[in-house]
């Protein structure tokens, strides 16, 4: 049984680094506002409930890790990225692969890293499970680091919360 359950994880883990970031950013987005110097888009809307235009059609599980991000951005911000997004996007969190910024008025400016990146989901679906059952976001940092600590690129410079 112990067995079994490695080589699932194990299989889990090389699907997601296979589908990590391998997002398809030739479609002409017309929504998009902005397309960053990495390739990411940009998209601006009036407030944290209106989800950006890029993510119609997509698989319901990248429209939840969206909609987790908007939830949880007091958790996210300090929460790493394990995808490389670092050192290719200048990510510092989780947040920033899923929300570039929040402005004073509310307009939120959505960036569309996380609708190609499995890593990017997985984690912030990951942080809103535990969240919902009660786990601190000190708890929700350390699972994450040692989840992906070994087999994933290095994480984003992220702040450690305050126990």
């Amino acid at each position: 049984m112990k067995n079994r359950m490695f080589w699932l994880l194990t299989g889990l883990a090389l699907f997601v680094l296979l589908a990590a970031c391998g997002k398809d950013n030739s479609k002409d987005d017309a929504s998009a506002a902005h397309i960053m110097p990495n390739g990411d888009r940009q998209e601006e809307t009036a407030s944290l409930a209106d989800m950006p235009g890029f993510l119609d059609g997509l698989p319901e599980t990248v429209r939840l890790a969206y909609a987790a991000a908007a939830k949880l951005q007091d958790t996210l911000i300090y929460i790493p990225c394990y995808c490389g997004c670092g050192q290719t996007a200048g990510h510092k969190s989780n947040l920033d692969c899923f929300i570039a910024g929040v402005r004073e008025d509310g307009t939120v400016i959505w960036d569309d890293h996380g609708t190609g990146c499995g890593v990017c989901q997985q984690i912030a679906l990951q942080a809103a499970s535990m969240k919902r059952q009660g786990h601190s976001v000190l708890e929700i940092r350390k699972f994450v680091d040692d989840t992906y600590k070994e087999g994933y690129a290095a994480p984003t410079d992220t702040p450690m919360p305050q126990a």
